[in-house]
């Protein structure tokens, strides 16, 4: 934003001139605006000096903004009328934009979700989705997921209904109103067809597990059937995979905390062959322990097949005899993982 100070004694007629210059000037400033939207952030305890908004159609970065002397970002940009993600390093949550905005954003990256709040022109639609992605973090998906086709299906249509009611019941911009509306819509199919394949992964339950046969990070193949007589809690990952590595320290405490017990912690990398070298430097620099093999054909691997796996960080339970225990046991994070660890390792 750019300020002019004149402090130049004006005739009448210079008078004159610069009214109408300014007024001009006015004209030119509002065109300005409504062909873009102003956006400035003050974050307390943030995670970098750098904020970035993307595209999460085509994960193109829309706008860079550094931090000023003030600690405040702020920048005025052009964008396509629609959502977007803001990133502060790798915290990150939904917009609305559109131009003509005047936006302002207030938060605490340590309170990262809880504390956004927006306010100028663009603060309702903005401050529904913050407020939306909050309501989504506490609800119990778990619970949902775990529940036979007819419950399923009937709490599904409920928490639609409940999630249209909610923005029908707000003065939103109209275009935004019909984005929610879709995404609500998206949500459902994606939740059932989610929850259609983990009824089918359950069905693997009880028998016989897939093998595999990989690579080894500290040299030689490995095969599942290596481990019988020990419980085998494998880890299908990547090092691409934000989510993946989240997980990993919770997999080393897992580890330590059953490193004298009957069970091996396989890690499985999905990460590409031509990738090697990047999948050997994060297992060195984060000192990943356990069993690390790189998979012979990322997604296309028969073993992630063979588990209908479609999504990652993916974990599987297999038993001392070769069967599986789950064919989608709980992450590393999950409050049950130790309980049910301690009930078969007695």
């Amino acid at each position: 934003m750019l300020v002019l100070n004149n402090n130049i004694k004006l005739t009448l007629m210079n008078k004159l001139n610069f009214v109408i210059g300014f007024c001009l000037l006015s004209v030119c400033v509002i065109a300005q605006t409504k062909s873009s939207i102003v956006f400035q952030a003050e974050i307390a305890n943030r995670n970098s000096d750098a904020v970035t908004i993307l595209d999460p159609k085509n994960g193109n970065e829309i706008v860079k903004i550094i931090v000023d002397k003030a600690g405040i970002f702020k920048n005025s940009f052009a964008v396509t009328e629609g959502l977007y993600m803001f990133f502060d390093g790798k915290e990150y949550t939904q917009m609305f934009l559109k131009n003509g905005y005047d936006l302002r954003m207030k938060m605490d990256a340590k309170q990262f979700d809880e504390s956004i709040v927006y306010t100028g022109t663009g603060a309702e639609e903005n401050n529904f989705l913050a407020q939306s992605a909050l309501q989504d973090k506490s609800y119990d998906y778990d619970a949902l997921l775990g529940m036979n086709e007819e419950d399923f299906s009937k709490n599904l249509l409920t928490k639609k209904a409940a999630n249209l009611v909610t923005l029908d019941k707000k003065k939103l911009d109209e275009n935004f109103v019909l984005l929610q509306k879709k995404n609500i819509e998206n949500s459902v199919v994606g939740l059932n067809q989610y929850y259609l394949e983990l009824l089918k992964t359950k069905k693997l339950n009880g028998s016989l597990s897939p093998s595999f046969e990989y690579d080894n990070y500290k040299g030689g193949k490995t095969k599942l059937e290596d481990f019988r007589g020990k419980y085998v809690y494998i880890d299908v990952w990547a090092t691409w995979c934000a989510p993946c590595r989240a997980e990993i320290p919770f997999l080393k405490k897992l580890e330590e905390k059953y490193h004298q017990k009957n069970i091996v912690f396989v890690s499985l990398s999905i990460d590409q062959v031509k990738d090697i070298e990047k999948w050997k430097t994060l297992i060195k620099d984060k000192e990943l322990g356990g069993v690390q093999v790189l998979a012979d054909n990322d997604w296309n691997s028969q073993f992630v097949k063979d588990y209908n796996i479609s999504g990652i960080p993916r974990f599987i339970l297999v038993d001392p005899n070769g069967k599986i225990v789950k064919a989608d046991a709980p992450r590393p994070s999950s409050p049950t993982i130790e309980a049910e660890f301690d009930a078969i390792l007695k």
